[in-house]
């Protein structure tokens, strides 16, 4: 084990056993009503939402990722377009999270990650979302060091009882100020008892959002999107059979921390799913297929210009996962899973210009498989001791065909060149391991220690991109930072050793109050980070990078908990919420900070129930980020606190919503916004501006 670890490990026992925490949202959550895929062990950081969790939450975005704001842990890249913000889970983001939609995986095929996985799907849609940073089971995991986030669509429903056929369904409209924002959502379900047909649909278009303070435009952050799903479901005997067919399109979305704009993207999804019971235990199967033409160009930031930028990719795989309970004590889980991804990443020639007359071949024949297996042992020893076990094994398959550059010029022609000459097939063969031990020592305190090995292989992109000059290299950049990235066909895979510890204290029914503690130590050995080209410019760097293995630490806590305020037939219930998060992120090697990690945070809330009413008013701290990537020429941002309000009503069949974000209209920069770019130019500026005051209103019918 890295000395590293053993560094640590001693700390952060001592830590979570002297203070008290939360980590995760604290509502009760409603039962799913129909048959749900075999349960998985949960981490004490493990955050479900669902239900009324999500419910207010509709209104305010059409960002799937922003849902996960307030969830300890997750700190989101916000500055990535208005609806395909990255999460990150503890510093970890993007493709170091597993981010998986309706047990599909789904990858970025884009040089700058403008179709994330959970930009897929619409809020309107969403169900249940599964946050699991930090000790993620092997379950849960493969192919990713950060953790792992699982959405699900809301599950079918059938007609019980004596009603034969049932017919039910919603619809849903909002409207956002600052940018003048709408969006309609509406899905309807037909079904008898065995079988269920739904329809769900959702679109949004909104334009320039404003900054707070002055309210100028922040200018390419406008967006149109739509969604469209259909599932038809079928069910007997505790077994349950759906088919769901899908196509999103979005004709533009602008991106104020890159050089380029999303001017189209189309994809199309089929992804088959069977649940069965059996004697044995259960069984949990998905098989699937999404197809993605992706294009670039500029909205508003150059007029007239064009530089076309064309993407095509599959997605393709499968999965099979089985609980299978021993006896009372012990439950094994199994399971192997298939994922193939493929990529062509081309750009245009541009007539009369530098830029012909030949394609850019970024990425040709990009080839990406892993295999994977797992299995896990969950033993409930007593009534106090629990533990977890598992080990699984990844391989990884990546090859991609010969390139060419624009035209046969110098630069082009010798990094074409040397590319080709390479033997660019590449294996890697992973292992992880998790072990985690549970102790509930009464009904008013509980606590978990554990141990996880976790290992991620380079993305297309981080290998294969191969031009050095500066244009090209500027197009591959997902992380917003203004710097071009060159990749390294010689990269090893991330593997990660993360410690983490937690304690829960609460009263006996979990109602009155609850605090939680969960400190976390993670040792990354060949983290993907970027080492600096060797050109300058007045001392102060090019802005031009290469991927490179390093080793790095990262670090932190996070604190939560809730309290009743109180609780009366006249007054209704009120409860107090708060959270801080801290960490930070070094490069070992080098002594630089990490990129993008988020400064101390914490949100401090009130909620208020009474009948129909809900009510709630919340303020949002942040410190001011000094602690910034210097190979990055990473940007520093103030520190600033957001006061936001919100209120709903539900009666019979509809709901009501209204809310004030940034009440106060206050201007700030986000920390994890990434370099404003309202134009293509050089240089690193600031970082991108947050959003001002914005009014909410939102309505859902039931029917």
């Amino acid at each position: 084990m890295p000395k590293h670890i053993l560094r640590a490990s001693s700390a952060l026992f001592t830590l979570a056993l002297a203070l008290p925490t939360a980590a995760e949202e604290v509502y009760q959550l409603p039962e799913v009503p129909v048959i749900a895929p075999a349960e998985r062990p949960d981490t004490m950081s493990t955050t479900v939402l669902s239900g009324r969790d999500l419910e207010p939450k509709r209104a305010a975005t059409s960002d799937t990722a922003r849902l996960l704001s307030d969830v300890p842990g997750v700190s989101l890249y916000n500055g990535a377009g208005g609806v395909s913000s990255l999460p990150a889970l503890h510093g970890l983001a993007d493709d170091r999270v597993k981010q998986v939609v309706n047990g599909m995986t789904i990858t970025s095929a884009c040089p700058n990650h403008m179709n994330p996985a959970l930009s897929y799907t619409d809020p309107t849609i969403v169900g249940r979302i599964e946050v699991l940073p930090g000790i993620t089971p092997v379950s849960n995991g493969g192919d990713s060091i950060g953790g792992t986030i699982a959405v699900e669509s809301r599950p079918p429903i059938f007609a019980e009882g004596s009603e034969n056929l049932l017919t039910t369904g919603r619809l849903s409209t909002a409207y956002r100020s600052t940018s003048h924002g709408i969006a309609a959502a509406g899905d309807v379900t037909a079904a008898t008892h065995d079988v269920s047909m739904n329809y769900a649909g959702a679109w949004s278009h909104a334009g320039d959002y404003h900054r707070g303070g002055d309210n100028e435009p922040v200018r390419t952050s406008k967006y149109q999107k739509e969604d469209h799903a259909v599932t038809l479901a079928a069910r007997h005997d505790g077994d349950l059979l759906a088919v769901q067919a899908g196509w999103q399109f979005s004709p533009y979305e602008g991106f104020p921390n890159q050089r380029m704009d999303l001017t189209e993207n189309e994809g199309w999804f089929v992804n088959t799913r069977y649940d069965g019971r059996f004697t044995w235990g259960t069984l949990e199967t998905r098989a699937y297929w999404q197809g993605v033409r992706h294009e670039m160009n500029f909205l508003d930031k150059i007029k007239g210009n064009n530089m076309p930028m064309n993407t095509e990719a599959d997605d393709i795989g499968y999965s099979v996962k089985a609980d299978i309970p021993l006896n009372p004590r012990d439950t094994l889980r199994v399971g192997n899973e298939l994922h193939r991804f493929t990529l062509d990443d081309w750009w245009p020639p541009v007539p009369g210009t530098s830029m012909a007359p030949n394609d850019f071949w970024n990425i040709r024949d990009g080839r990406r498989t892993r295999l994977g297996t797992f299995a896990e042992w969950e033993a409930q020893w007593t009534n106090q001791w629990s533990s977890l076990l598992g080990a699984r094994n990844d391989t990884v398959w990546m090859n991609t065909d010969n390139v060419q550059g624009y035209n046969n010029g110098a630069t082009y022609a010798a990094d074409a060149a040397a590319f080709n000459r390479l033997d660019r097939a590449r294996t890697d063969v992973n292992f992880d391991l998790t072990a985690l031990l549970r102790y509930e020592h009464d009904k008013t305190a509980s606590f978990e220690g554990g141990y996880a090995r976790k290992t991620r292989s380079p993305n297309l992109y981080e290998r294969y991109a191969w031009s050095t000059g500066t244009m090209a290299s500027n197009m591959n950049n997902w992380n917003g930072d203004g710097n071009g990235y060159v990749g390294n066909v010689d990269l090893k895979p991330e593997v990660a050793h993360t410690l983490s510890v937690g304690g829960d204290w609460h009263d006996p029914a979990r109602k009155a109050w609850q605090v939680k503690v969960s400190p976390f130590y993670t040792f990354v050995h060949d983290y993907i980070d970027a080492d600096r080209f060797p050109t300058f410019t007045s001392g102060v760097n090019s802005g031009k990078l290469r991927f490179a293995n390093h080793d790095a630490e990262l670090y932190g806590v996070d604190v939560s908990g809730t309290m009743e305020l109180w609780d009366s037939v006249d007054n209704g219930r009120a409860v107090l919420r708060g959270a801080v998060g801290w960490m930070r992120g070094l490069n070992l090697d080098t002594g630089d900070n990490l990129y993008n990690i988020m400064p101390v945070n914490g949100r401090l809330g009130i909620d208020h129930q009474l009948g129909g009413w809900t009510n709630g008013v919340d303020v949002q701290l942040v410190d001011s980020k000094d602690t910034v990537s210097n190979a990055r020429n990473e940007r520093r941002t103030p520190a600033y606190a957001l006061l936001n309000l919100r209120s709903g009503y539900e009666w019979d069949n509809l709901i009501l919503n209204a809310g004030i974000e940034n009440v106060l209209n206050t201007r700030y920069h986000e920390p994890l916004g990434g370099t404003y770019r309202p134009d293509i130019g050089g240089g690193w500026g600031v970082n991108v501006y947050g959003p001002g005051r914005t009014y909410i209103a939102g309505v859902t019918v039931k029917f």
